[in-house]
């Protein structure tokens, strides 16, 4: 078959199908028609407000106790006894537990022995506060002085013989010599009283190593606090820094929270803190007390600690927390009705109206307080938002009552019945 028989069919295909256009579709609807109107919807409006909401940073964090203390001996010895149990409240200053003290005991009166004889061998009354001591005052001195004066004398009795020529130049070289050792004897018995002077002060100290080693038998509490482990019973035999129990303060407790890096600027002492704890409906408050100098690298978070007041004991230390830390107590924000909000599949919404119209618009929200939300951006004041849309469409027209519904009105209580008559 040639070229030119293949060609003619296809021709005649061609101009049959621009003859014939194609059928619309049956029910379809013609053209630049629009769909169907929905039926206009009153509902009822209520502008957006410029209001001063609070602004604060939501952290998450664990309450720990401001002070934390394992009790433990000071000295070696058999535990007498112990006072205490877990949960004890106990106060600063209360005695916990009682190391055996009549070794010790022993030990303070050997030591003050000591120092009594150290105190007489300078001369002192055996008991006394005070160990001031004059060196020139002390028998041993005076008398090596009174020595040194005799040989002082006849040295120079027998110098003036010699001058004279009646005495021999030996007798005048023995009393230089004896002058000599007088003079040395003299000085060493001053130092003879330095020592003791020393030694005194030794006894003195080696009495108060005693007393306090006496004192260190009680294991006293350093603060307010409720024992959270008991490590020792009566009996025991315990060596130095021998943990006996663990002391905590719970009043205030320690609020330890992470603040992201882009809140932390607002973050200072002084600050306000609102938290709460799983399992407590209550809010309690307390104050940011202390701030790390840093950001930590690895998360970006800057470490924060407020003290949060327990008086009632209701808090307990190791307690999860979720806390707020306010920032500004007010601050203008663009804020709509609680009712003005949808959410629906994880998404926030409000309708707006424009030109009669229901105007759909996705928003972030952000502060809650008294009825009203937060909107960040999209929105400013004056802005007609629909309450309670419902089932409300995007572009549905709408028909607007600005004024807000009146809050529900109570049932009268009826009146009591006045004295002196009776009720039907």
């Amino acid at each position: 078959m040639t070229r030119s028989s293949l060609l003619i069919p296809l021709l005649a295909a061609l101009l049959l199908a621009g003859c014939n256009p194609p059928e619309s579709p049956k029910g379809g609807k013609k053209d630049g028609k629009a769909a169907a109107a929905l039926p206009s919807r009153a509902v009822q409006a209520a502008p957006a407000e410029s209001r001063p909401m609070e602004r604060a940073v939501s952290v998450i964090g664990a309450l720990a106790a401001i002070d934390q203390a394992t009790l433990s001996v000071k000295v070696t010895g058999r535990l007498q006894s112990l006072s205490v149990d877990l949960g004890t409240r106990v106060r600063k200053g209360e005695l916990v537990a009682q190391i055996e003290s009549v070794d010790y005991e022993l030990k303070l009166r050997s030591a003050e022995a000591l120092l009594a004889q150290a105190r007489a061998r300078l001369g002192l009354p055996l008991v006394g506060s005070d160990d001031t001591v004059k060196a020139e005052e002390t028998s041993t001195v005076r008398q090596a002085r009174a020595s040194l004066l005799e040989s002082q004398k006849q040295r120079d009795r027998i110098k003036a013989l010699a001058q004279r020529g009646i005495s021999p130049q030996s007798e005048l070289e023995v009393a230089e010599a004896n002058y000599e050792i007088a003079f040395n004897r003299h000085l060493e018995a001053l130092e003879d009283i330095r020592q003791r002077q020393g030694v005194l002060q030794q006894r003195r100290v080696d009495v108060e190593i005693a007393r306090q080693q006496l004192a260190d038998t009680k294991i006293i509490a350093p603060f307010d606090g409720i024992v959270q482990e008991r490590r020792a019973s009566p009996g025991e035999f315990l060596n130095t820094a021998a943990p006996i129990v663990t002391l905590v303060k719970v009043d205030p407790l320690r609020l330890r929270v992470e603040v992201p890096e882009r809140n932390a600027t607002g973050v200072r002492p002084g600050l306000k803190v609102r938290l709460t704890v799983e399992g407590d409906t209550n809010h309690y408050t307390g104050t940011i007390a202390r701030l790390s100098p840093a950001i930590t690298e690895l998360n970006r978070m800057l470490i924060v600690e407020a003290d949060i007041a327990n008086q009632a004991g209701a808090l307990r230390p190791g307690t999860f927390a979720r806390a707020d830390i306010v920032l500004a107590a007010a601050e203008p924000a663009t804020a709509v009705p609680k009712a003005a909000l949808v959410t629906f599949a994880g998404m926030e919404k409000i309708f707006l109206v424009k030109d009669g119209n229901a105007a759909e618009k996705n928003i972030a929200v952000g502060r809650r307080a008294d009825g009203f939300i937060e909107v960040l951006g999209g929105v400013k004041p004056g802005d007609l938002v629909v309450l309670n849309p419902g089932a409300l469409q995007n572009g549905q027209p709408v028909t607007v009552n600005t004024s807000r519904p009146p809050p529900a009105k109570k049932a009268p209580v009826p009146a009591a019945p006045k004295a002196g008559k009776k009720t039907s």
